[in-house]
């Protein structure tokens, strides 16, 4: 068969609600992975900050609930996505990156590979946290400019 390299299969990580009603896959690498200190962030789960993973939209697959996720528009640019019955939030899509989907990372599988890289709308963050984790953080009215 000759001497070329085969290519190794994409691995898939599995993710789930927290009821198991949704269900999905997404082929990694799961390399754009960021926490989110913004104020939509912050109420949409219900804590100081939420973590994302950024991937293509063909590189998700929902394999179970799809009729139990219920779409909300939270903003002109942004529209999240969560299960209807057990209110776990799990995908954000943004206007501005049409082929990309925001996965919360705390949705996904253990094992899942995913290591956050740095944070955004950092002068937005809740005052009673301040991680000390070293990563660059990024601010200002986009929320990615350098502080």
């Amino acid at each position: 068969m000759g001497d070329r390299p085969s290519k190794s299969p994409a691995r898939h990580v599995s993710g789930a609600c927290l009821c198991g009603a949704v269900r999905f896959e997404v082929n990694d690498p799961l390399e754009r992975v960021g926490h989110c200190h913004c104020s939509m962030c912050q109420r949409a789960h219900g804590a100081a900050f939420v973590t994302w993973a950024a991937v293509p939209k063909a590189r998700v697959r929902i394999t179970a609930g799809e009729v139990a996720m219920t779409r909300y528009r939270s903003s002109a640019a942004g529209t999240r996505a969560f299960c209807s019955i057990c209110g776990s939030s799990l995908f954000c899509w943004h206007g501005a990156n049409p082929g990309i989907i925001d996965i919360a990372v705390a949705s996904l599988a253990p094992g899942h590979g995913a290591v956050p890289r740095a944070h955004s709308f950092w002068d937005d963050r809740v005052e009673w946290t301040t991680p000390a984790d070293g990563l660059p953080r990024f601010g200002g009215e986009s929320g990615t400019e350098p502080r």
